[in-house]
Order: structure tokens, then sequence, then C-alpha cells
């Protein structure tokens, strides 16, 4: 009787995105980097943009974010070594490869979650 061949396991595409992308503000950190390197402040406020009533990220949760994204090789953190100290994030490779799936939910989002017109108002 032939020994049967181990198949590695791997995880479900569709799982591990979602892990990778888990978490509130990570999609919208890699759409704000799709045009060029920002600083942490600006990152921040930038996140502010767009969330009607949104309290404002705090630093502990959006350094987590930011650390995941760097984590799973969709972002770089470059230190300048400066004192006050100067940090940028970019989009790596594989998050700029990344940015047309972001591009492609956020045309969904406004082709389907858009807000209602009410009937009155279109007439």
């Amino acid at each position: 009787m032939a020994k049967a061949r181990a198949i590695p396991l791997r995880a479900c595409p569709v799982a591990a995105f979602q892990k990778m992308i888990s978490g509130k503000y990570k999609l919208r950190i890699v759409w704000d980097l799709k045009d060029g390197p920002r600083r942490y402040g600006e990152i921040r406020s930038g996140l502010l943009r767009g969330t009607e009533g949104s309290a404002a990220i705090t630093p502990r949760v959006l350094s987590r974010e930011l650390k995941a994204l760097t984590e799973s090789g969709l972002i770089d953190r470059k230190d300048f070594g400066e004192v006050p100290p100067k940090v940028e994030y970019r989009l790596t490779r594989k998050g700029k490869s990344f940015v047309p799936v972001v591009a492609a939910i956020r045309e969904w989002g406004e082709r389907h979650l858009g807000e209602p017109v009410l009937a009155e108002a279109a007439e």
C-alpha cells in the first residue's frame, strides 16, 4: 500500500485577508497613504475626514494599527532619528498592489452604501 503524500495545509486566502485588514482604520490608512508618505499626525487627522460624528482615534489605537500594517508588510515605517522625532509611513510594493482592491471596495460602497435619496426629494 502506497503511503499518502502529505499536502501542505494553507490558510483560506479570504480568512487570511480578513485577518490582515481587520481593524477599524487599516483600510483607510492604506487609502490615505496611496498619495505618498505621511507622518503620524497627518495620518491621524486624515482619519477624521469623511466620518460624521467620529471621535478622534486614540494614539494607542493608531499606533497599534500602524504597527500591524507594518508587520503585515503593507506599509513601511521610516524613522529619521531626529529630535523632535520624525517618522514617516509609506506604502510598500505589497501595499501599493493593495490600493486597487481598496479602490474597488470604495467604488462598491459608493454604489451600494451611499445615503439613500428620499423619493419626495428625487421628484
